[in-house]
């Protein structure tokens, strides 16, 4: 039986792929959010001009219920998607970044 040098399992370096993986998770995130804010307002629009176009009372509550409570689940999506940095701001978040960036940087070397 031959000798064969194999690495532990646990001294590999995944630090990369774990960043890629961190990445793509927020861009799903993010492209979810965008595409939950197009469909709102092509939809909301949609509903205005129908009722406008129809002679209705656009001043009514019914014109603008979907939009009004479309909207709160939209901010609660909005929170999910962005609210997690609103206690810190955008400095620290930049800066804990680099260090982070620096700090595996030098690992990867």
């Amino acid at each position: 039986m031959e000798d064969y040098k194999l690495e532990p399992y646990q001294n590999k370096n995944f630090e990369k792929e774990q960043a890629y993986v961190r990445a793509k998770k927020r861009v799903k995130e993010l492209k979810g959010f965008y595409w939950h804010a197009f469909w709102y307002v092509v939809v909301n629009i949609f509903i205005i001009a129908m009722v406008v176009s129809n002679n209705g009372n656009l001043w009514h509550f019914g014109t603008f219920s979907t939009a009004i409570f479309w909207g709160i689940g939209l901010g609660f999506h909005a929170l999910g998607v962005f609210g997690k940095n609103l206690v810190f701001s955008k400095s620290w978040e930049e800066r804990k970044i680099r260090e982070y960036m620096d700090k595996d940087k030098k690992q990867w070397k």
